[in-house]
Parts: C-alpha cells; structure tokens; sequence
C-alpha cells in the first residue's frame, strides 16, 4: 500500500490520521487535536513526524500542534485563506499540491463549516481526508459559511471516484445513522449500512474510514438529488440546494 493510514482517536470523539509514505518512509499527520495519543502512536511505531496537515481552525483540530512542532520540528501546513490558524510554514488553497515522499495530496477548498476549511485528496491512494466537511453519513454544521457553500462543497468530493475512501474528523456515525433514518427510512442500503454501524460501534471499532460511493448511497446529504428522497421530504421538484437546505435544517434541530 503506497500510503499506511493509522487512525488515531483523540478527546472525546476526534479522529487524527497518521500517514506514512512506504517508498520514503516519510510520516505525516492529518489535524492534531491534541497532542499525546499522536505521540503516543509515533513512539509505539518508532516513526517521527514530518509534516502536519491541517484542516480548518477550530481548537479540537489543531491544539496539538505547538507540542508536536516542539518534539518533532515537522512542516506545518494549513489553508491559507483560514483565520485563526497556528502558525502555518506553507498557506495551501484550492488545486495545490502537498507532497509527503512520493504520496502527494491535491487541496480540495471546501468551505461551509469553517470559511476557510480545506480537504485533502490523495488520488494514487484514494482516500480523502474531509474533517469537518463531508463526514461519515452526515456533513459538519454550518457554522461560518452559507449553506450554498456547503451544497458546493459536498458536490466537488462526491464527483471523486467512488472507491475513495473518506477520513472525517470526528466519530458521529450513530448519531448521523439515527438522524438518515428519520428522512431517508424507505431506503434499503440505509438499513444495511445502519446494522453495520452499530456492529461496528458494539466493538469499539471505528466507523471511518467509508467508501464515497456507500456514503452517495446512504448519506442523506449526499441524497438530496434522489427523485424518491425528496418526495419523502415532501419537496417533489424542488431544486438539489433547496433539499440540501432542509435537511441540514432538520439535522440541527434534530
């Protein structure tokens, strides 16, 4: 495999990714939201970190980062057109290209979340790193952007080939499930998709990363264009942003 991914739990329910490039030997890191079960994993893998990806500015994604740059000296590299972000030694935006060895990640700008919030994709070794953005059967809240913003966003990583695999940043998969059951219960795939959540969950096991295609099939935001999901809406002929609208309404008052 061109690219090992190491998921790495953190706070209450944060994901960070280890990557380490198995021609170079070279280690990143995707978001730190805190700093000792990075360190942690690193030493129980006898790596060091090279370079630190970052996402977006919220604490609980990049708090980790003063001890991490203190241990390791790694690259820190982070959306240019984000406010609020650690210090960055390379600002990134929309169709440029981070290289960690010979693996090399396109930045994807995805704002909604955060306004300034990117993506990372990683074509030769099909995984996307989404944090906040696309999320495994959900999306995040709209906290800065415009829900227009959002709907675009979601659309640039769902084009992505359905084998990519999607590393989002937090673990909300039984929520997100509880809530696709209440818009989208007709749905077969969403049946399956949640009995294997809850497996997954029984054992502790981490629901990340998912296919994008099973997450086109099941996740309501990635639903809105469905004929059949929007009659059950009641929103029969109503424009995809429009769908895409109302269910990010009903999912924050859910």
């Amino acid at each position: 495999m061109p690219l090992e991914v190491v998921i790495v739990p953190c706070r209450t329910d944060n994901y960070a990714y280890l990557l380490r490039d198995e021609a170079s030997g070279k280690v990143g890191l995707v978001d730190a939201p805190e700093a000792g079960p990075i360190i942690a994993a690193l030493k129980e893998r006898g790596w060091r970190l090279d370079l630190i990806l970052l996402t977006h500015h919220h604490d609980d994604h990049v708090a980790g980062v003063p001890e991490l740059r203190a241990a390791f000296g790694p690259e820190v590299v982070g959306p240019a057109a984000e406010a609020r972000m650690p210090p960055l030694d390379r600002g990134v935006k929309e169709g440029e290209h981070v290289a960690l060895g010979e693996s090399v990640a396109e930045v994807l700008e995805v704002p909604g979340h955060t306004l300034g919030h990117i993506a990372y994709y990683f074509a030769t070794a099909e995984a996307l790193f989404s944090a906040d953005s696309l999320m495994v059967m959900g999306c995040g809240r709209v906290f800065e952007g415009t829900l227009p913003q959002m709907w675009e966003s979601l659309g640039k990583m769902a084009a992505l080939p359905d084998a990519t695999m999607v590393y989002s940043g937090h673990e909300y998969a039984e929520s997100n499930v509880r809530f696709a059951l209440s818009v989208d219960g007709a749905n077969p795939a969403l049946d399956a998709r949640a009995a294997e959540i809850a497996a997954l969950r029984g054992k502790g096991t981490p629901t990340v990363p998912a296919s994008l295609g099973l997450e086109r099939a099941t996740n309501p935001f990635l639903r809105v264009a469905d004929t059949g999901f929007k009659e059950n809406l009641g929103l029969s002929g109503s424009p995809d942003a429009q769908v895409f609208a109302e269910v990010r309404r009903r999912k924050d008052a859910f």
